[in-house]
């Protein structure tokens, strides 16, 4: 069979003439191309997809607007220090803020509910520890946050709201929760209206430096721009290998509609592994790696039994004590995550750029490293 050939009409349209190739339709690369478009007003702008739909995280994360639980906190104070967990930590705060100023709340269906972290009582050594750290954080974090009260002691709580085997519960006030399909469906509509080229369905094989342009090798066209940013977070390397960017998998299942179900709030389960909250009158409940890092550590989409039963033993026993709800809906996301907790926001080669590393938090992260990236393109 032929090759598939492009009309006069469409060649001059859709697949030349780009100052600009974007690699990743996800919600760091639509906001990457949206900010250089606006930046750069003269120039043309595309954004490659390799599926039909952002195949990453941006429409299979579980919608939490947060920046970081106590434990998950401490965690990367510990590891990283005090000065580089705060610039993380605003770096997530006003890259939260920037998506909903970018999109509004209506579009993302933003609901300030709150955000939970829970403790078995097996980890009473760790709750302690951070209960006795909830102080401590809020007075860090203020500056940042704009409130002195973010974390406070919710384990009263625990009973109203029929969880099992629940020890000990934190509140994280100024957290809440999105809906990344509405979401992605408004960036793409902006990136549309500010005259972005989006292009699905076009994996990039290849790159390659010519003397005046980068080449993007696809499998139905080459298509040539002056600058190249991958936006191809636990996929980027596929075009540099030894960038530190690790992929971990995250699976997730969503229940039939539960009657009279009311859950508000998003929640962290066992340091962050776990997390669930209400997505209309069903529990989307995900996570699970930390059972086999090493076969959750794949770019591959996949649903394994050993993490599918555990999810569906912890909501049957945790989320809704002796209920078996039916599951409608089961599915993975690849997250991308590095030894550093910084993102990765550099020159790559010769007119390629990377905007990569969200370490799980591309809700939070994502739309600042897209405004990040189109400074440093424009630079």
């Amino acid at each position: 069979m032929a090759r598939q050939t492009f009309s006069y009409w469409e060649h001059q349209s859709f697949l030349r003439g780009f100052d600009v190739a974007i690699v990743g339709a996800g919600i760091v690369g639509l906001t990457a191309a949206i900010f250089t478009k606006r930046q750069r007003p003269a120039a043309r702008v595309c954004v490659l997809e390799r599926d039909m739909l952002p195949n990453g995280a941006s429409t299979k994360n579980a919608g939490f607007a947060c920046f970081g639980s106590v434990s998950e906190l401490l965690e990367q104070e510990q590891k990283s220090g005090t000065a580089t967990l705060l610039t993380v930590v605003q770096a997530r705060w006003e890259g939260l803020a920037l998506l909903r100023e970018l999109l509004g709340d209506n579009a993302l269906h933003y609901e300030a509910v709150g955000g939970y972290e829970l403790f078995r009582a097996e980890e009473e050594l760790l709750a302690q520890t951070c209960q006795a750290h909830v102080g401590y954080f809020n007075n860090l974090l203020a500056p940042i946050i704009g409130r002195p009260d973010s974390f406070r002691d919710a384990t009263a709580q625990v009973a109203r709201l029929g969880l099992g085997q629940v020890h000990t519960m934190l509140e994280n006030q100024a957290e809440g929760a999105l809906d990344t399909g509405r979401m992605m469906h408004a960036l793409l509509k902006l990136a549309w209206q500010e005259d972005i080229v989006v292009l699905h369905g076009c994996p990039v094989m290849a790159l390659e430096e010519k003397s005046t342009a980068i080449s993007l090798h696809t499998p139905l066209a080459t298509i040539e721009a002056g600058q190249v940013l991958l936006a191809t977070n636990a996929f980027s390397r596929q075009f540099f290998p030894a960038l530190d960017v690790q992929p971990g998998r995250g699976q997730v299942l969503v229940t039939e509609p539960i009657p009279g179900l009311h859950l508000p709030g998003t929640f962290h389960y066992d340091k962050g592994y776990y997390y669930f909250r209400q997505v209309d009158n069903r529990i989307l409940l995900g996570g699970g790696r930390n059972l086999d890092f090493a076969a959750e550590a794949t770019t591959e989409p996949g649903l394994t039994s050993l993490v599918q039963d555990q999810l569906e033993r912890m909501l049957t026993e945790v989320i809704l004590p002796g209920q078996r709800p039916r599951i409608d809906y089961r599915w993975s996301g690849v997250m991308g995550f590095g030894a550093a907790l910084e993102p990765l926001i550099q020159p790559l080669a010769p007119g390629v750029f990377g905007a990569l590393r969200c370490n799980g938090m591309g809700v939070a992260m994502g739309a600042g490293i897209g405004k990040r990236a189109a400074a440093m393109l424009d630079g």
